[in-house]
């Protein structure tokens, strides 16, 4: 019986330290509940760092955290760190950290989701191991200049908007389920992505550039919003399943999708004050909804085009711009809606406008069909009434 002296304290021990790794919420104040947590290999449960942490907070020992690991709101809060961790089961949701200067996990891998929002104070990441695995990415307001430490293979959602300091991303991406959005970010802002093969919808918005070499399809949509870059390339795009849109894009002289053969909702291009000549587009045979371009082009280039559901917009300031191409694609049957093209137009408009001057045709056909995914639309009520005058 001696031995039960030494096997229940024992037994305790061991109990209170099981009861220690597997809560519904540990909560963390200060270094001390940190530290009762570092003999727990795996953390079944969420952690939650307590707005009054302050200073540091280190998570060590602990390799897998079955829950999230939050921080909201801790505005003393300097350094977040875990020496060990490599998964976090759920969320990586870090908000309002005013002064967090230094993220560090140099094991993580692997997470559900990363939500970081305001942290105003952060330029760079710690993660030597990067993280290659998250189903839904979020970072906005930050000061960080790169992403080192995140490179995913796959990804549903990846948001970065808002890192005024951001210059670059770079990620193997190769799939993306939901939607990858990039927009007002640093303005010599890069973003490549070698590997990506297909998205469903991407915007980009104020980048300097944007590199999809292995790109071969977009189920959704596709937009580009007031970039900064003179040109764009997508040598492998086949498909786009909804809309294609480059729009106020003011330095844009030149598109190239060479083997892009059907849009199946909109193609819009407007307000590329640069853009003189569209000639990129050299296989594109058909648009299932509207064609709505509008700019100071002199010159239009769709020699395959033979399939336009929708209606017809083609408007340019230059007049030197011809449409003899296009009316004999409307009368042969090729574009099936509302036509409109004219050239020397003092304000060329977008789809829904009503040209002026000698050099401006009536409408023509029946009403067409101009569909743009609801987040891509920008520019205004005008832009949107305009595009929904030609709805079917």
């Amino acid at each position: 019986m001696a031995i039960l002296k030494y096997i229940l304290p024992a037994l305790a021990v061991a109990t209170t330290a099981a009861a220690q790794c597997s809560q519904a919420t540990a909560t963390i104040q200060n270094s001390g509940d940190a530290s009762a947590l570092a003999s727990c290999t795996t953390f079944t449960g969420d952690i939650v760092v307590a707005t009054q942490a302050a200073d540091t907070v280190q998570l060590n020992g602990i390799q897998q955290i079955t829950g999230s690991l939050t921080c909201d709101g801790a505005s003393n809060l300097t350094t977040l760190s875990a020496d060990s961790l490599s998964t976090i089961g759920k969320n990586f949701q870090l908000t309002g950290l005013t002064v967090l200067d230094t993220l560090s996990f140099p094991r993580l891998t692997a997470v559900d989701s990363i939500r970081w929002t305001a942290l105003p104070a952060l330029q760079n990441l710690t993660f030597a191991s990067k993280v290659s695995r998250a189903a839904n990415v979020l970072i906005t307001n930050t000061q960080l200049n790169s992403l080192n430490g995140i490179d995913l293979q796959t990804v549903d959602s990846f948001n970065i908007n808002n890192n005024p300091y951001l210059t670059s991303i770079e990620t193997q991406l190769g799939n993306i389920t939901k939607a990858l959005t990039i927009e007002a970010n640093g303005r010599r802002l890069t973003a490549s992505f070698p590997n990506l093969q297909w998205a469903y919808n991407m915007t980009f918005r104020n980048c300097s550039d944007v590199k999809v070499p292995s790109l071969t399809a977009v189920n959704g949509s596709m937009g580009f919003y007031e970039n900064f870059f003179t040109g764009f390339a997508a040598p492998n795009l086949t498909t786009v399943g909804q809309s294609l849109v480059f729009d106020d894009n003011a330095q844009l002289t030149n598109i190239s999708l060479p083997m892009l053969k059907q849009i199946s909702g909109g193609y819009q291009i407007a307000n590329n004050s640069a853009l003189k000549v569209i000639d990129g587009f050299q296989k594109l045979a058909v648009v299932g909804g509207a064609l709505d371009f509008s700019g100071n082009f002199t010159n239009v280039s769709l020699p395959a085009l033979n399939d336009v559901r929708g209606g017809f917009n083609m408007q340019s300031s230059s007049p030197d711009f011809s449409c003899g191409d296009f009316d004999n694609a409307h009368q042969s049957q090729v574009i099936k809606g509302t036509y409109v093209c004219a050239k020397g137009q003092s304000n060329p408009g977008t789809a829904g406008s009503t040209p002026t001057g000698s050099n401006s045709p009536s409408k023509t056909g029946a009403a067409g069909h101009f569909e743009v995914n609801k987040p891509m639309v920008v520019g205004g009520s005008s832009l949107i009434a305009g595009l929904l005058s030609l709805l079917l």
